[in-house]
């Protein structure tokens, strides 16, 4: 079983800064891709982006190029998404997950993790 616990969420003002973590258990972790997506109050869960096994290729939504990184370190067992430039519009929560394709499909999810709110305020 493989379980993931984000953190990092929070209120920040728009033009802020924000980086959320994700640890991931299991010693099977350089073996999986990585994914965020978030969702926001009344719409669907949507991608943000996804780093392949070995981190050597990155993949993002339009919304977020060019503000949102996303990186991994092994040895740590851990998934980073930093977010610059926030706007009001990247209010979500977070969801770090694990897939069974380097995809940006939800349905490429094998497990998720339970989530982490940001808040950004106008």
């Amino acid at each position: 079983q493989v379980q993931l616990v984000e953190s990092g969420g929070g209120l920040v003002q728009a033009g802020g800064s924000l980086r959320l973590s994700c640890a991931v258990s299991g010693r099977t972790f350089s073996r999986y891709n990585m994914g965020w997506f978030r969702q926001a109050p009344g719409k669907e869960r949507q991608f943000v982006a996804a780093i392949n096994w070995n981190g050597a290729n990155t993949n993002y939504a339009d919304s977020v190029k060019g503000r949102l990184t996303i990186s991994r370190d092994i040895a740590k067992n851990t998934v980073y998404l930093q977010m610059n430039s926030l706007k009001p519009e990247d209010t979500a929560v977070y969801y770090c997950a694990t897939l069974n394709s380097y995809s940006d499909s939800p349905a490429s999810v094998l497990y998720w993790g339970q989530g982490t709110q940001v808040t950004v305020s106008s």
